[in-house]
């Protein structure tokens, strides 16, 4: 008994299921962090592409799990002033990154990209942009209610 009692107890309940908000901020930051790689490859003049798996089978009847490129779409492009704009997806929303309702963010050139996409992940982990992802979430579900 006396190497438990140098130990700490408590009465501790698990938790079964993160909390929407919690939910929807880790899916944008998986989102996000495949931006940011692809930035940082495109920046660094490689080729970037997320794999998943894909369930195939062959002609003899046998089904098996192989790696694909995933298509992935930037969610930056280039402006006619020649700088780049990006905006925050949510699936298919693009959600307002202030108060004012602004949905882009403008950069010189793909480095200051990368560190700007680097600031919205953290924005996103801190949950600044919370409440535009559960608002940006609900619209998503309510486009599959009938």
């Amino acid at each position: 008994m006396a190497t438990l009692s140098t130990l700490k107890f408590i009465t501790a309940k698990r938790t079964t299921q993160l909390p929407v908000a919690v939910q929807r901020r880790n899916k944008l930051l998986l989102r996000l962090d495949e931006q940011l790689q692809n930035a940082r490859a495109i920046a660094e003049g490689k080729m970037f592409s997320v794999m998943r798996k894909r369930k195939t089978t062959d002609s003899e009847g046998v089904s098996a799990y192989t790696n694909v490129p995933k298509k992935l779409r930037t969610w930056w492009w280039k402006q006619e002033n020649g700088k780049i704009a990006f905006s925050v997806r949510y699936g298919a929303t693009v959600i307002a990154l202030n108060a004012k309702g602004a949905n882009a963010i403008e950069v010189a050139n793909m480095s200051e990209l990368v560190n700007a996409l680097t600031v919205v992940q953290d924005a996103v982990v801190a949950g600044e942009l919370d409440e535009q992802i559960v608002s940006a979430g609900a619209k998503l579900r309510a486009g599959f209610k009938r």
